[in-house]
C-alpha cells in the first residue's frame, strides 16, 4: 500500500499540533517565573519537566505500535494529548505545572507512533523523502509553537495559550479518528516480549545505539539555546519579551522548510554522512552565537545555522534506524526517542545551569559540549563498524 501526498499531510499536521505542546512554555518561562513567584533558574527546569515525561511517553506507548494497530494508539494518545494542556492552564504552583508539564510531555508520543506508521506505508526509495516531509511539519510545531506561545502570551497571558492547544488538539483528535489509513500490527509478541526485545535490540545493532547517543547530543544541544533564550532576550542590549523571544521561531523555521531536501540528500549521499555535517553545522551555530550574538543580525544567523543541523540530523538517524528491522521500527523508535528527549532533557538542564551561572557563554559552552559527544559517538562508529560494510548496508 503506497502512502498518498494527502496522508502525508496530515500526518505532518499531526505531528506539528502533537509536538507542539511541549514547547509552548519556552518563550513563556519568564512570565510564567513572575506568575508563580520563582526565579529564572527554577521556572527554567520546567522544559526540563515536560521533555523527561516525553522520554517516559516514548517508552510507555511507542511500543505498542508493533503489538497494536497504530491507527487505534494515535487516536487514544492523541485523545489524552488533548487534556493534559488544560491541566497546564489550571496548574496554581510551580510544582503543579511541573507535573502536569511532564504529563503534557507523556501525551507528546503520537508524532512517533505516526513516524514508523508512515515508514511502513512508504517504499524504501522515498522512505527518506516521507519521513523528511514529516518530520518538517514536527519541527514547524516545535519552532511555531514559540511563535504562537508568544504572541498570545503577550497579548492574554499563558494560560492562554494553554486553554487553546487543549481545544487545537480536541479539534485534531476529532479529524484523526475519520481520515488516519488503518494498519495491522506486524509482530504477535506481548507488551512484556516488546520490551525485553528493546534490551536486545539496543545490544545487537551498534548503528541504533549510535543514533541514540548523537541523537539526543543534538537535542540537547539544540534544547540549551530554546530554553535560555527568552532570558537573553530580556538582558542588554535587548531588553524583549516573550513576543520577541517567540518570534525567534520564524527564522527556525527556514531550517524546517528544508526538510524534505534533507531527507532527499540523506538517501542520495547517505545517512550517516548526513548526521556528521549536521553536527558540524550546529557547531558552527553556536559559534556564530558566541561571537556574534548580542546582535540580532548574528542571533537570527545562529537560529537559522542551528536549527537546519538539528533537521538534518534528526532526518539522518531515523533514515539509518528504519532501515535496520522493518518489523521492529516502533521499538527502534522508542530507543532513538528516548534518548532524544533525555538528551533534551539534560541540555535544557544544562542550558538553564550554564545560564543562570556564566550567563550566554556558559549556554553556548553546553551546546558545544554535547555536540563534541555526538561528533564522539558517531567518529566512534564509523570507524568501528561503517569503514567495514559499506554505508547503504550499514546506514
Amino acid at each position: 500500500m503506497a502512502i498518498e501526498r494527502r496522508t502525508v499531510f496530515l500526518m505532518s499536521v499531526t505531528c506539528a499540533f502533537s509536538v507542539a505542546n511541549i514547547y509552548y512554555c519556552q518563550p513563556l518561562l519568564a512570565e510564567m517565573g513572575r506568575s508563580f513567584g520563582v526565579s529564572d533558574r527554577a521556572i527554567g527546569y520546567l522544559p526540563m519537566w515536560t521533555q523527561a515525561g516525553t522520554a517516559a511517553g516514548m517508552f510507555v506507548f511507542v511500543p505498542l505500535g508493533d503489538m497494536l494497530p497504530r491507527h487505534k494508539l494515535i487516536l487514544f494518545v492523541c485523545s489524552l494529548g488533548a487534556l493534559t494542556p488544560a491541566l497546564m492552564a489550571v496548574a496554581p504552583t510551580l510544582s503543579l505545572a511541573n507535573a502536569a508539564g511532564f504529563a503534557t510531555g507523556l501525551t507528546a508520543s503520537t508524532s512517533h507512533l505516526v513516524l514508523p506508521l508512515a515508514a511502513k506505508l512508504t517504499p524504501a526509495a522515498r522512505r527518506g523523502h516521507v519521513v523528511g516531509t514529516i518530520m518538517g511539519g514536527l519541527l514547524l510545531g516545535i519552532l511555531l509553537a514559540r511563535v504562537v506561545a508568544g504572541t498570545l502570551g503577550d497579548a492574554f497571558g499563558w494560560r492562554f495559550v494553554y486553554w487553546m492547544a487543549a481545544v487545537a488538539m480536541t479539534s485534531l483528535a476529532l479529524l484523526l479518528r475519520f481520515a488516519l489509513p488503518h494498519d495491522w500490527p506486524e509482530t504477535r509478541l506481548g507488551y512484556g516480549e516488546l520490551l525485553r526485545s528493546i534490551a536486545s535490540l539496543v545490544w545487537s545493532q551498534p548503528v541504533l545505539r549510535e543514533a541514540a547517543i548523537s541523537g539526543a547530543m543534538l537535542f540537547g544541544a539544540f534544547s540549551s539555546f530554546w530554553t535560555t533564550l527568552v532570558f537573553f532576550l530580556g538582558t542588554p542590549p535587548y531588553h524583549y519579551g516573550a513576543k520577541v523571544a517567540g518570534l525567534f521561531g520564524l527564522a527556525g523555521a527556514a531550517g524546517a522548510l528544508l526538510a524534505p531536501r534533507a531527507g532527499r540528500f540523506a538517501d542520495r549521499k547517505g545517512p550517516g554522512f548526513t548526521v556528521a555535517l549536521a553536527i558540524l553545522t550546529m557547531m558552527a551555530g553556536y559559534l556564530v552565537f558566541d561571537l556574534a550574538g548580542r546582535a540580532i543580525g548574528g542571533l537570527i544567523a545562529g537560529v537559522i545555522v542551528l536549527d537546519l543541523g538539528m533537521q538534518a540530523g534528526h532526518v539522518g538517524n531515523l533514515t539509518r534506524i528504519y532501515a535496520l528491522l522493518p518489523e521492529a521500527r516502533s521499538r527502534l523508535n522508542t530507543v532513538y526517542m528516548v534518548g532524544y528527549f533525555l538528551g533534551g532533557s539534560i541540555g535544557s538542564a544544562l542550558g538553564a545551569f550554564g545560564w543562570s551561572h556564566w550567563g550566554w557563554t556558559g549556554v553556548c559552552a553546553a551546546g558545544v559540549a554535547q555536540l563534541l559527544v555526538a561528533l564522539g559517538a558517531r567518529a566512534w562508529i564509523h570507524f568501528r563498524h561503517e569503514q567495514a560494510v559499506p554505508e547503504t548496508a550499514a546506514v
